[in-house]
């Protein structure tokens, strides 16, 4: 049995897991990842012994944000896909309407998700609609990039992007330069997509959370703690497709 590595606070234990990473990160930083897991990533050489000091200096900080999730998770209830259930599309809630038909697809129409669809049982208006999303997520996120790209000066074009469905975060950006998006932050407002490609085009610049990191981050988008709160606190909602 694998033991994760853990911390006390007050009455409670709290695992986490680790990730150590290239040279090229020079820092520890800690995430609290929208399922109220705690991940921590590290440079390749750091001593375990200053990850639990770490964690012990930011215990507090991490169980306050594990405590929030874990209050606004309890409250989701689990997806049907019916009629009448309501599904987000760029920041706004949509009304599922699922019609038996000989055909397959989906239409926004009305203020509406308008499924038309052979097999009307749960798993196949599931995967009809978040094929929906993921072919839209391309289209959004692509224009999105480009326009952010075009006011970053020290990027001549937009890097290669993969789109996929993650259940613990928005948006990731690998040592080669490639960005890979979440499908789900299609369902967020547009100012949260903005933030979360700026942060991850950061990232090609500064491969960290270093101070450097941050003030680029604050250059080229400036509220983006006011955004990113508004998007941790709708997170269960939109990565809730179950």
């Amino acid at each position: 049995m694998i033991v994760k590595p853990s911390f006390v606070y007050g009455d409670k234990t709290y695992e986490y897991s680790v990730q150590f990473l290239s040279s090229r990160k020079k820092t520890i930083s800690i995430h609290v990842l929208p399922n109220a897991t705690v991940e921590v990533k590290a440079p390749s050489h750091t001593d375990k012994q200053k990850i639990v000091e770490t964690m012990k200096k930011r215990a507090r900080w991490v169980v306050k944000h594990v405590e929030q999730i874990q209050r606004s998770n309890d409250q989701v209830l689990p997806r049907e896909y019916v009629s009448g259930e309501t599904h987000f599309y760029l920041g706004r809630r949509y009304q599922l309407k699922v019609i038996p038909s000989d055909t397959n697809q989906v239409k926004l129409s009305r203020g509406m998700f308008m499924i038309e669809i052979t097999n009307t049982s749960r798993g196949k208006v599931k995967g009809l609609l978040e094929n929906w999303y993921k072919e839209h997520a391309r289209l959004i996120f692509e224009k999105h990039l480009t326009l952010i790209t075009a006011n970053i000066d020290w990027l001549d074009m937009a890097p290669p992007m993969t789109i996929r469905q993650m259940k613990k975060q928005w948006g990731s950006c690998s040592p080669m330069g490639r960005i890979s998006l979440n499908s789900n932050l299609v369902k967020a407002p547009a100012e949260c997509i903005d933030y979360v490609i700026t942060h991850e085009l950061c990232h090609l610049h500064e491969h960290n959370h270093s101070k450097k990191f941050y003030a680029l981050q604050n250059q080229y988008s400036p509220n983006w703690k006011a955004i990113k709160a508004k998007l941790d606190g709708m997170a269960e909602q939109l990565l809730n497709n179950e």
